[in-house]
């Protein structure tokens, strides 16, 4: 099934438009994602800057206090003593109680003295009391639970705890090694963070992601800035910072959470825009389809108009303000012009055909020159009086000079014999109409004319030939042309006597009017005025057998 020309044209002006918003939308959307992208990981980045910084000064606040403490002549002493009665409880007590002086006055959640191989001596954890106090205080701590490994970290009893070191020494001779913790929690930062342990999550407050998950998705991005997929989410990672012992601390930020504000917002003006503007395309676009089919689909129903017709109209106005169609609506008319042109030269070449065709015929005997034409004449007239139409007067017109065309194929010796003919003669002469009728309808455009030719011989109560047909069975063209051709052979010369007078044809006429004749048509006929049927002179009267005779032969 073809596609409508306007609809082809339609879809040619709209679909591009269509896609070129398409894409446009889909280009902006991608570059506020880049954006919103990029000032993410300036974020990021400013985060880690500061991060770095309170880091910076936390462990220089931190170092400082080490410094301090680590000169501590009580608790070097306590040291000592511990150091040399490793197995003495109240040795171990005094340097708890040293510990926990020390942080409950810097406010340390966490403090050990080791040995100088590391091996834990004495320490304090910030804890419940265990007397039903709800005050939380420093209490001393299972040294089998903690790790001998030098870490920023250390895990106890379920709490991460960041830690720090510094030397104790006593006259330049290290004997032990001092190191204070905070409580370290991811919980009241704002930003998701993750705390990995060579590539382990220790700590996390990403909400609802599992810690199989955060390893699964940011594997490898531990040391390096990276893109990741978590939870069906665009996300940045970018490490924070990094301690000794494997720990890294990275910061994440989810990308669809932070545009999804902005894109929101894009695609509800998007929305109001694409709508606005597909309606303002798809109305340029059925003007410009109509603008483009409309003149086009004129030209073809002009050509439609001219296959049913067989006349090429031409195209009125200016039908369009394109170029390219004007000019086809330009050609169209000129080609109009010329087969016009043509057709009214083939009409004039035809009718000058049919004249020929008349005269030749009238040319075989002096005697009928011009009966043709006469014939034609009276019958155009007849055919005004009754009111016809001017395309039905030019049909009689033309049927009446071709209808004795079919006496070219009798022979001169019947036409031109002077006296009676006989019987088998006037049955030769009876087979002009079928035979005239036969030279027409092999020839295109002479259709109109054949009834006229064949049947210009059929009398009104069905005694005539070729076919015997009764009343208005045989159309008007051949009973107007019958009467003519009557009148016009009973007043004109022959070879075997002269015309009638004009008054005794017509009262022939009349007599044989509802016999041979339509009667309705001989009234019109012999209601012309007189000079139209004797515009040529015509003989006297002639005897009554004669002109019976010639009747008949007429008939």
């Amino acid at each position: 099934m073809k596609t409508p020309l306007k609809s082809r044209a339609f879809l040619l002006c709209f679909v591009p438009f269509a896609l070129l918003l398409t894409s446009s939308f889909w280009m902006i959307q991608r570059f506020v994602q880049s954006t919103v992208r990029d000032g993410l990981r300036t974020s990021l980045r400013r985060n880690q800057i500061e991060i770095a910084d309170m880091h910076l000064k936390n462990e220089q606040q931190t170092s400082q206090f080490l410094r301090i403490a680590g000169e501590n002549s009580a608790l070097k002493a306590g040291i000592q003593l511990l150091l040399a009665h490793p197995n003495v409880e109240s040795a171990r007590n005094t340097v708890e109680d040293q510990l926990r002086e020390l942080g409950e006055h810097m406010g340390f959640d966490f403090l050990v003295v080791s040995a100088p191989d590391r091996t834990p001596l004495a320490a304090v954890v910030r804890g419940h009391a265990g007397n039903g106090s709800a005050k939380e205080q420093l209490v001393p701590v299972d040294l089998s639970l903690l790790d001998h490994t030098r870490s920023n970290f250390v895990f106890l009893q379920g709490r991460t705890l960041q830690v720090a070191s510094v030397p104790v020494d006593e006259d330049d001779e290290n004997i032990a090694l001092l190191s204070v913790g905070e409580s370290f929690t991811l919980s009241g930062t704002s930003m998701p963070m993750v705390l990995l342990h060579n590539g382990k999550v220790v700590e996390s407050n990403v909400p609802h992601a599992l810690p199989a998950e955060l390893e699964q998705a940011i594997a490898g991005c531990d040391r390096a800035e990276c893109d990741v997929r978590l939870q069906g989410a665009d996300w940045i990672s970018l490490p924070m910072h990094s301690y000794t012992g494997g720990y890294t601390l990275l910061s994440l930020d989810n990308v669809d959470t932070a545009t999804a504000p902005i894109q929101a917002r894009l695609r509800q003006l998007f929305a109001s825009l694409a709508a606005a503007a597909i309606l303002i395309a798809l109305l340029c676009s059925i003007g410009s389809s109509s603008s483009i089919a409309k003149p086009i689909a004129a030209i073809v129903t002009h050509l439609q108009f001219a296959a049913k017709t067989g006349q090429l109209a031409e195209i009125e106005g200016k039908i369009s303000s394109i170029q390219e169609i004007h000019e086809l609506a330009q050609i169209y008319n000129q080609a109009a012009l010329s087969v016009r042109s043509a057709g009214e030269n083939l009409a004039s070449a035809y009718l000058e055909f049919v004249g020929s065709l008349a005269n030749a015929l009238d040319a075989r005997d002096p005697y009928t020159a011009g009966h043709s034409r006469r014939v034609s004449e009276f019958s155009c007239a007849t055919a005004h009086a009754m009111h016809l139409a001017e395309t039905d007067v030019e049909r009689i017109r033309i049927g009446a000079l071709l209808h004795d065309i079919g006496k070219i194929g009798v022979s001169d010796s019947v036409l031109q014999k002077p006296g009676r003919l006989t019987d088998e003669e006037f049955s030769l002469v009876k087979q002009h109409p079928v035979i005239g009728r036969r030279i027409l309808e092999g020839v295109q455009g002479f259709a109109p004319f054949l009834s006229a030719v064949e049947l210009h011989h059929e009398n009104w109560n069905g005694t005539g030939y070729p076919k015997g047909q009764r009343g208005e069975e045989t159309p008007i063209d051949a009973r107007i042309i019958h009467v003519s051709d009557a009148y016009d052979a009973m007043t004109t010369n022959r070879s075997y006597r002269r015309g009638m007078s004009h008054e005794k044809a017509i009262s022939i006429l009349v007599e044989n009017s509802g016999i041979q004749f339509d009667p309705r048509i001989v009234a019109t006929f012999i209601a012309l005025p007189r000079e139209v049927l004797t515009r040529e002179p015509h003989g006297t009267e002639r005897a009554i057998e004669a002109e019976q005779q010639e009747v008949a032969v007429a008939v």
